[in-house]
């Protein structure tokens, strides 16, 4: 486990998952307040031909903004953005996403792989990746690469994973600096909203 202090705002926050990370994420969003000083982009594994719903389940009830990501979207504090099916969600240098439909990863599209990469290259110490619940290896690799640019890197505890295997494969090639159950993530991430 790492001693190093949380990233400075502001931020970003990157998250990653699939089967079971919808729980997950009901627990850790309501947990944060609405002057949460960075930004937070999701990628969970969707179906391409199928609208996604997480925008809908998450606004109303969560006191962050919440919106499904559009090219050239800016990055901006308070706000959860969600990838969208069939496209990869990437961090710009400029500060914004953008939306590519080269080859899926992992058989995935979006990818968290692609998500984490991105961010890295771009935020470097600034960033803080979260791997939560998966079936498959995706995110394991973007997660190294947030290390090795010096960002901050969580992944669900795997005994609390609804689908093991996600967080398995990240221990498996990488020392995250925290393994966290939901609720000890939630309070790690709520921590953050302290930071001036």
């Amino acid at each position: 486990m790492s001693s190093r202090p949380p990233p400075e705002p502001p931020f970003l926050v990157a998250i990653g998952g699939s089967a079971g990370a919808v729980e997950v994420l009901l627990t850790l969003l309501p947990a944060l307040p609405a002057s949460f000083p960075g930004a937070l982009v999701v990628v969970i594994h969707l179906r391409p031909q199928v609208r996604s719903l997480l925008p809908s389940i998450f606004a109303g009830h969560i006191a962050l903004s919440v919106r499904e990501a559009d090219d050239k979207d800016p990055i901006e504090a308070g706000t959860v953005t969600f990838a969208g099916p069939d496209y990869h969600l990437l961090v710009e240098p400029g500060g914004s996403f953008s939306l590519c439909t080269t080859e899926p990863v992992h058989f995935s599209r979006p990818s968290i792989d692609v998500l984490f990469e991105s961010a890295a290259h771009t935020y470097g110490r600034r960033l803080l990746g979260i791997l939560l619940s998966g079936a498959n290896e995706d995110g394991a690799a973007g997660l190294a690469a947030i290390a090795r640019a010096g960002g901050r890197t969580w992944v669900q505890a795997p005994e609390t994973a609804g689908a093991r295997r996600m967080p398995e494969s990240a221990l498996a090639c990488m020392s995250p600096d925290r393994v966290l159950s939901p609720s000890a993530m939630a309070e790690a991430l709520r921590s953050l909203s302290e930071l001036e």
